[in-house]
């Protein structure tokens, strides 16, 4: 197939993660790599989405070019789209804090995991309020999750871009989705009059698809229906790099889109608090909008497999023990 490889992609992050180090301090960089020497090491599973500091170097005392490089390597991870959306949760969260009272730096914190110019596995992570990203590269490709972005407000209420909603396809798609079923099938989708508040699987360090409600099976919607749950859940895939995203995709499929199952919770009208989640067997999906009565949202895409690339690093670390 066409386009840019995962090799190619993994080629980017290495330059992108080689020209971030070009451009900090000693100290800076020591700050960056202060991480265990294992990439599998237990507290490396550990992340929130809520706000206050993490490990790793902050971006609030880097200067103009180092934010910059920053942010290269922060593209790197993601499509074109998925790199406008974690710029767009950077953006909200900017406007945020600016209703609060004069706007501060930018909070959030990079690692650099292993080394980038060596041969073994390396990769990096950005944590901060309403964005986590984790990259794993290895010599047989790279993963992205746990892969979150929320946005406080969902709509935004004033400035240059009011009535903006960052999250807002990710909302659609799924309310035109449960909106077109019909009663029986409604049903069985909307698990609860009430939405919980807050995405279920939380900051867990292991995605475990089971903790999620059964909901509506594929194979018992329309074809119409189908294709409306299926680019909902492409929408979250195509977040990553092309290559990777059609990796995942192709093993949905290979897996069965009959695997896959939706689930509703809370009011159906625009602006009534809701939560959605898709269930697959070796994947899941989470998107809330419940708290601040319905405009703060949450979203996130979880691999029971990939997450914190724990399949690659267990092929790497049983082929080097061999």
């Amino acid at each position: 197939m066409g386009g840019i490889s995962s090799k190619d992609v993994a080629s980017g992050m290495r330059e992108a993660a080689r020209a971030l180090l070009a451009v900090l301090e000693p100290e800076q960089v020591r700050v960056l790599r202060a991480v265990p020497d294992r990439l599998d090491a237990p507290e490396l599973r550990e992340w929130t989405y809520l706000p206050g500091p993490r490990p790793g170097l902050g971006t609030e005392g880097l200067d103009k070019r180092q934010r910059e490089a920053v942010d290269v390597l922060l593209a790197t991870a993601h499509s074109a789209a998925g790199a406008e959306l974690v710029r767009g949760a950077i953006e909200v969260e900017r406007h945020r804090r600016a209703q609060l009272g004069p706007l501060g730096p930018d909070r959030y914190w990079v690692r650099l995991l292993g080394d980038p110019d060596g041969d073994e596995p390396w990769g990096w992570r950005m944590n901060g309020h309403h964005l986590a990203v984790h990259v794993l590269v290895t010599a047989a490709g790279i993963r992205v999750t746990p892969h979150f972005v929320g946005s406080e407000p969902a709509r935004v209420g004033s400035g240059p871009r009011a009535g903006h909603r960052l999250l807002g396809p990710e909302e659609d798609l799924a309310r035109q989705l449960v909106t077109s079923l019909p009663g029986t099938a409604r049903a069985s989708a909307v698990f609860a009059a009430v939405p919980p508040d807050d995405i279920l699987t939380r900051a867990d360090p292991f995605a475990d698809p089971g903790l999620l409600p059964e909901g509506l099976p594929h194979d018992r919607l329309a074809p119409g229906q189908q294709r409306l749950l299926e680019r909902l859940v492409r929408r979250y895939l195509d977040r990553a790099p092309a290559a990777y995203a059609r990796e995942c995709w192709s093993d949905a499929v290979t897996r069965g889109l009959g695997a896959l199952s939706f689930a509703w919770a809370g009011g159906l009208a625009p602006g009534d608090r809701h939560y959605y989640c898709v269930r697959a067997p070796d994947f899941l999906i989470e998107y809330d909008n419940t708290q601040d009565d319905g405009n703060h949202a949450h979203s996130v895409w979880r691999h029971a497999r990939h997450d914190w690339g724990a399949d690659l690093l267990r092929g790497h670390y049983t082929e080097q023990h061999a």
